[in-house]
């Protein structure tokens, strides 16, 4: 009964799990739930966790070296006794406990664990990298898509537009007032239109594909996004040289490299301090199955290894420590170098997106004032052209998210580069 019992709440539990698992996508989505509903277990989170685990188990496997050692040595033996020896027997079988513990190195187990541990703090810091980076990935897709459904209605508006054109030029072609050359060309015209238009299509569908495989869920497809509040453009910006100092101290890449280059220098000290004398405290308790007067069954003492020739072991393992240390700090400076113009030209792309969006509203009202006086004349049966101004306001509209989305992604690069993206993992 108890097993049918455990069973049922079991399976309870497995369904509800599946059922939560394959929840669909609110609709329409925000960009806050999807980043909210984005999937733990993405590939390059799951790179990340799991060099930060092997970072940590390699902390643990340097701390070991310190440790307490317990051995159980046994030994099948025969001799031949000393015709000294009172015990005539051939069987010197023994077993052995030896309980051993390092005492002291010479700062070689202090160095490797040093390495060690600043080792897992860069992993940290790349975790942190992964987790800014996902998110991005996730803004930017979501902006795809909405960019998608506004590129639709622009190229569906200019295709409907180019049929009624051409819907008139065949009845114009057909009363005689329009020449055979001349319809082609409008057809031409309608044809590329409606190419357009089922390429844009074909990109709301490839775009919320994007977003899903972004958020971990491949499939499960957004049918509607809801357009984030256009952003704040007005507000001040930091200038470059105080953006720049604070990303140059914050990034998490940077932290990282900056903990890689301080490990190493650690392992060199390790090789330098490796292959060196030690000291080390043993107890035993042993079992003989030949007693003789130099077997005792308790036994306890210090022990001072000293290496006299290594082979040039330790040479090597200090050229390829030096060697290391040398890359890891190539590579910060390098990384130093390009984060400094990657900030500047994100600084450089606020100032440039402010002054698109300025010349964009001008841009609009002119085309609200161009569609007004178009839908005047067009009532008027003056001119024809009102098609062509309302695909002029779509135009613009698309432009605008465009920039306005573009502001927001660069926002938040910057944000990612200071390591602040995401403040909720500071505090964990």
């Amino acid at each position: 009964m108890k097993r049918c019992t455990r069973g049922s709440v079991l399976l309870l539990t497995l369904l509800v799990a599946s059922a939560w698992a394959s929840e669909p996508l609110p609709d329409p989505l925000t960009l806050d739930d999807a980043i909210a509903l984005a999937d733990d277990s993405l590939p390059a989170v799951e790179l990340a966790r799991a060099q930060r685990d092997a970072d940590a188990a390699t902390l643990a496997e340097v701390e070991s070296l310190n440790g307490v050692r317990l051995s159980a040595i046994g030994r099948l033996r025969a001799v031949r006794p000393s015709y000294l020896s009172p015990n005539r027997d051939n069987n010197d079988s023994s077993a052995q406990l030896l309980l051993r513990k390092r005492l002291y190195d010479f700062g070689y187990s202090d160095a490797r664990e040093q390495a060690a541990r600043l080792a897992g703090e860069g992993g940290e810091w790349r975790y942190l990298g992964a987790r800014q980076q996902t998110r991005l990935d996730i803004m930017q897709r979501f902006f795809d898509v909405i960019l998608a459904d506004l590129q639709y209605a622009h190229d569906n508006e200019a295709m409907a537009l180019a049929f009624i054109d051409a819907d008139r030029a065949r009845d114009r072609h057909e009363l005689k007032r329009l020449s055979d050359v001349d319809l082609l060309a409008i057809e031409a015209t309608y044809q590329e239109s409606l190419r357009a238009r089922m390429q844009s299509q074909a990109a709301q569908r490839a775009t919320r594909s994007h977003l899903a495989i972004a958020m971990g869920r491949p499939g499960d497809l957004a049918p509607n996004v809801v357009r984030p509040s256009a952003p704040d453009t007005e507000v001040a910006l930091p200038e470059y040289e105080a953006l720049v100092e604070e990303i140059i101290a914050g990034n998490p890449e940077l932290k990282a490299l900056r903990a890689e280059v301080e490990a190493s220098r650690s392992a060199l000290e390790a090789a330098r301090n490796g292959h060196g004398p030690v000291l080390s405290a043993e107890m035993e308790a042993s079992v003989y199955n030949r007693m003789t007067n130099s077997t005792h069954p308790l036994g306890a003492g210090l022990v001072l290894e000293v290496p006299l020739l290594t082979g040039g072991a330790k040479d090597a393992a200090i050229a390829a420590a030096g060697a290391t240390m040398r890359q890891r700090s190539a590579q910060l400076a390098a990384a130093e170098h390009a984060m400094r113009q990657r900030v500047l030209e994100l600084r450089l792309r606020l100032d440039d997106i402010k002054l698109f969006l300025a010349g964009l509203q001008v841009r609009s009202d002119y085309r609200e004032l161009y569609l007004d006086r178009s839908r005047a004349l067009y009532e008027l049966e003056v001119k024809t052209d009102l098609g062509d101004a309302m695909t002029e306001i779509t135009a613009v509209m698309l432009d605008t998210a465009r920039a306005e989305f573009d502001w927001i992604m660069t926002k938040a690069e910057l944000d990612a580069l200071a390591g602040r993206l995401m403040p909720e993992e500071q505090t964990q």
